[in-house]
């Protein structure tokens, strides 16, 4: 199996790209600036709205683990919409680091739904939502959505357990939705090695 992991220098992603490399998978990092990567792997240096069919035809998976910068939150739709496209007809699979603004709350509300418009992590909850609609009603594309907990800690440890859940938030024991990014890792590298949410979104928390 052939991995591609967009982002791979982030919080997320460079979590992501550990514990694929751990499981020794074969994976290359979609990255503008492979000196911040901090293992060797194999690199394709490029930006994302420069990547191509035939940039990512040899992979089986592709990873969306891109961050926009602050003040350019709209990226995360067009960038999703931009992979899509090149990805719609083909046999890479899609798997996107997904937000928690998806995920319903009750029978009815998601979490943007009962989001402040006027909160600092609004823009980011907003766009990533409308690039989740977009992605869900995009045909001839093998996708998979994965959301974390509403606290997405990056500095939690890896405990090695994560709990599934669909499309609703949920709390664990403690009455906290929350998940460490080095255990939300392991589950979507668990969903890589064995799929089961094709074109599907779902949750994980702690």
């Amino acid at each position: 199996m052939k991995l591609a992991i967009i982002g791979a220098t982030g919080n997320a992603g460079s979590l992501i790209l550990k514990e694929a490399l751990d499981r020794d998978l074969a994976v290359t990092a979609i990255v503008r600036h492979p000196e911040k990567l901090k293992v060797k792997v194999p690199t394709l240096v490029k930006d994302l709205f420069d990547l191509t069919k035939e940039d990512l035809a040899d992979f089986d998976v592709l990873i969306d683990a891109f961050r926009p910068p602050l003040g350019k939150e709209e990226l995360h739709q067009t960038s999703l919409h931009y992979l899509s496209n090149l990805l719609i007809g083909t046999d890479t699979r899609l798997l996107v680091v997904g937000g928690t603004s998806s995920l319903f709350i009750n029978e009815t509300q998601r979490m943007i739904e009962v989001s402040d418009p006027k909160a600092a992590y609004y823009p980011t909850a907003y766009n990533m939502y409308q690039a989740f609609l977009e992605l869900q009603t995009t045909e001839k594309l093998n996708w998979t959505y994965l959301s974390p907990a509403a606290y997405f800690n990056p500095d939690g440890k890896r405990t090695g357990h994560y709990q599934v859940s669909g499309e609703h938030l949920q709390k664990n024991a403690e009455g906290k939705s929350e998940i460490s990014m080095a255990d939300y890792a392991i589950a979507l590298i668990d969903e890589v090695v064995t799929p089961k949410h094709l074109n599907q979104h779902f949750s994980v928390y702690s």
